[in-house]
Order: structure tokens, then sequence, then C-alpha cells
């Protein structure tokens, strides 16, 4: 029986447990640590006060919820072609979003959801940096109904029961590829180092900053750490410090890994890509080859010889740097997977046309940035102003060479491909990045050149798209205005419509 959208409905009534438990939830996230030092510290009587104020702030999440509840419905209005949703307890609000803008309607369950049984839906357009459209508890047939509903119109993909990787379903479409758990543990043991050394140093500041506001110093015993640094050499401490930062790194990037992209299966349905994933919050996403702006495969030098490697795949947004954790990732495929998928979303396989490299001053400017100027302000504070810092000029000899292979390296694969049809920039020391772009999708092409670069006949390309941009800089300036009369005049004569 066909589920009738166009009268207002609410989510499920369940749905007010899943409001409270997240509000809870983001609570806790917020302020455990000042609840952990305080019931460490708190007496028999704060206790009871503490149990109190809790209780109220659940009396007041549990009537929020449910006027949170109450007052959420959505319909779809056939008359105007929208997608409408009314939500607010005070401040009403009423969001229309137009039936033929939407780019995506995903469907998800976080960890409280699936305890609950319930689903929750995003609805995402081009035209902004956020989810126009959330709703947060409904079943899952119920799901798939108002997906297929929200995406049948202008030639979208009607989908059915068999897209979310759900035990109960029948006749399910065998995936093309499906990533094994051997696939991500090589991934997760050889890449995001920098995103976890970032994790974990914000960890340790914010429990230091809850831990100092809190009035909590005197639970850590800085006398007997700075004795135990003391009572070893330096280099043997740096050693030390840097082996157990890189086990720790290796068990997040596996752990992250496995959870985010447990069970990876992708499904070609009817021309386009099905991707679920996830251990404790699962995902569903349609992913449409006419609406992938920006494609980007990355290697390095382990996952190349293991034949593991990531692709992440862009379409259209507003801002690059407020969506990028909306980038579809998929890890793990090897070299023939990586060709399939690419044959599927270009049409063709994207090959490597004729290759611009940069002018060389472009490796001369890095150096002097990166290595001659620090290393100058180094040694120029040890000669004028603290002397103690040259008894460490050994770390000064380890930072040169780390960062002159890094600048070598990433002068060396710095290069952009140009063939009929694609463009393909490359960049990257140890992560080497090849990123895919159709002409056909350029919306505008921005040259520059500074004046001193003019004689050199060296200039900058920045290629823009709805994805986000691609530049490449100090190439031949005249090679580069050739390039983009070709892809100008290409745009100007193409019928593509990929909006």
């Amino acid at each position: 029986m066909e589920t009738n959208f166009n009268q207002p409905q609410r989510q499920s009534a369940i749905g007010v447990l899943v409001i409270f438990l997240e509000m809870i939830f983001v609570l806790l996230k917020n302020i455990w640590p000042i609840i952990v030092i305080t019931l460490l510290r708190a007496e028999d009587r704060s206790v009871w006060v503490g149990l109190l104020i809790a209780l109220g702030i659940a009396v007041y999440f549990g009537v929020y919820s449910f006027l949170k509840y109450r007052n959420f419905t959505f319909f779809i209005d056939e008359d105007n072609d929208e997608f409408v949703i009314n939500d607010g307890i005070i401040n009403k609000s009423k969001t229309a979003i137009q039936l033929h803008k939407i780019q995506q309607v995903n469907i998800k369950q976080n960890f409280i959801q699936r305890l609950i049984g319930v689903y929750s839906i995003d609805v995402d357009t081009a035209g902004s940096d956020q989810k126009e459209g959330n709703i947060k508890a409904i079943s899952h047939s119920l799901a798939l109904a108002l997906k297929s509903k929200l995406l049948e119109n202008e030639g979208k993909i009607v989908v059915d029961e068999t897209e979310l990787a759900i035990p109960q379903t029948e006749d399910t479409t065998a995936p093309f590829l499906k990533i094994n758990l051997v696939s991500l543990l090589k991934i997760g043991f050889t890449s995001n180092y920098v995103k976890s050394i970032g994790l974990i140093l914000t960890f340790f500041f914010t429990i230091y900053e809850n831990l100092h506001q809190a009035g909590a110093e005197d639970l850590v015993d800085t006398d007997r750490i700075k004795g135990l640094v003391d009572g070893y050499s330096l280099l043997y401490t740096v050693m030390i410090f840097v082996l157990m930062m890189f086990t720790v790194i290796f068990v997040i990037n596996v752990v992250r890994t496995l959870v985010k992209f447990f069970d990876y299966t992708v499904t070609n349905q009817k021309g386009s890509l099905m991707l679920t994933y996830g251990l404790i919050s699962t995902q569903s996403t349609i992913l449409k080859p006419e609406k992938v702006q920006i494609v980007k495969v990355s290697e390095n030098y382990f996952q190349r010889k293991l034949n593991v490697l990531e692709i992440k795949i862009r379409q259209a947004i507003s801002d690059e740097k407020k969506d990028s954790k909306s980038l579809i990732e998929i890890p793990g495929c090897n070299t023939a997977e990586r060709d399939e998928i690419l044959k599927l979303l270009f049409r063709e396989l994207p090959q490597k046309g004729a290759m611009m490299f940069p002018n060389f001053r472009r490796l001369i400017f890095s150096v002097f940035l990166i290595i001659i100027l620090p290393l100058t302000a180094y040694f120029a504070v040890g000669n004028f102003v603290f002397s103690e810092v040259l008894e460490h000029q050994n770390l000064a000899l380890i930072y040169t060479f780390l960062m002159a292979t890094l600048l070598f390296f990433g002068f060396r694969n710095y290069r952009l491909f140009v063939a009929d049809k694609h463009i393909i920039k490359q960049s990257g020391a140890w992560d080497v990045d090849q990123e895919i772009i159709q002409i056909d999708k350029i919306q505008a092409i921005t040259t520059s050149q500074l004046f001193w670069h003019k004689s050199l006949n060296i200039g900058s390309l920045t290629v823009h798209t709805a994805g986000g941009n691609i530049t490449f800089h100090s190439g031949q300036f005249d090679k580069i205005n050739e390039y983009v009369n070709r892809w100008l005049y290409k745009i100007e004569t193409s019928d593509s419509n990929w909006m």
C-alpha cells in the first residue's frame, strides 16, 4: 500500500525518546569531565544536590522532547513541488525544499536509533552547507517510501526496499564491491596520521582545561611526571613519546575505520552507486554520476604495496570548507575496483593526457619559506636571546632532513594532466592525491600571474566547480592560456546538463 505524504504527519511516537536520549548524550559529552571530578571530590550532601539537579534537567528535557515531537510535521506539497517541514516550540519555523533541488536523501541509524528500532532521514541540496531537512525517528518502510517519493522527480532514481542492507529485505541486488575486514585494517594502519594526532592533542588539551577549570590539578601528580622525564635522556624520552604516539595513532585509526566503514558495500542501481556502511551508525546513500564534481584517489607507499587506496567523492556544495564532512568516502578498494568505480562515475576510465609540471622556482621558494626561514629564526634566538636552545641542534638537523625530503617528493609529484574530457591534478609528498574533474562540469576558470613572473612565463590556474576548486601553481603560462581557451570553447558548446 502506497503511503500518502500529501497530509502533514508526525514522526514515530518513539521519537520522543530519541530526542530525549540525544539531548542527554550531548550534555554528558560536553560536561563528563566535570561530573567525574565532582563525584570524586564531592561530599554526601553535594551528591544528593547533584542528583536533584540531574532530575530537574531530565524533566526539562522530557517536556522539551515531547513538545518538539508534537510540533514537528512533514509532508509533500505536490501543487508547489515542495517538501515542507514544520518545526519549533515557541518560535515556529517552516522549511520548504523544492523537490528538483534535492541532491541527496540519506537514510541513517545511529546507536540510539538502532536500540530503539527507528531510522532518520537527511535531506540535502546543493544550495546550503547544512542538511535542510532532518527527520529523527521514522520506521524503515516509511523511510524508504519517503526517500523514493522525494527522488522520483526529474528522472531521478526511484529506490526500493533493497537499497538499505537490512536483513529482512528480499531480492537484494548483489553488490559489485564489498570492502572486507582485511582491507579496512590495511587502510586503518596506513592512513589519517595527521588527523589522529590532532584528535589526540585535542583530547588531552580538553582534559587538561577541564581539570584546570574544575580546580582539580591536585589529582595529577605533575612532580612525579617531571621526575620520570628528567630521569632519562632527552633522546630516550623523545623515542618513548614517539613510540607511544604512533601506537595510539594506529589504535585510533583502526577503530575509527572499522566503526565508520564496517560492512561497506557498493551496489550498482540503474547506473548510480548505492553505498551502505557503518557498525554503530549505519548509513545508506545514493551517489548519482551526473552530480559528481570532483573525485580524489589517494594512496601512499604502504597502501600501494598492499594494493589498497581511498576514494573521496565530492558533489555540488555551497562552501567547501564548511561542508568538508559531507565527503563521500570509499576506503580499501584495490586498483581494479577503483577503475570500475571511475568507469561508472565518468562513463569511461579517465586517462592521463598531456602533462604540465611546475617551474623549479616553486621548489626554491618552498625551501626558503619552510626550511631557511625557520632555521634562521632558530639560530638567531640561540645566538642572541636564549643560548640553551642550541643544545638541541640535532633536532634542527632532523627537521631539515625531513622537510627537505617532503618538499622534494611533493615537487616531484606535483603535476597537471590534461585529456580531451578530463583534468587530473596530482599532488602530495607521502599521500599522493589525484583529483579528477570532468571538463563539462567546470563553472569558471581563473588565471593569475605575478608581475615578476611575466618575463619567466609563469602563472597559476584555478578551475572552479560546484564541488570545490582545483588550483595549479607555477605552470607554463602560455600553455595554461591555451588550455583555458580550449576548455571555455568546449563548455560553451556542450549540451550536458548535470545540475
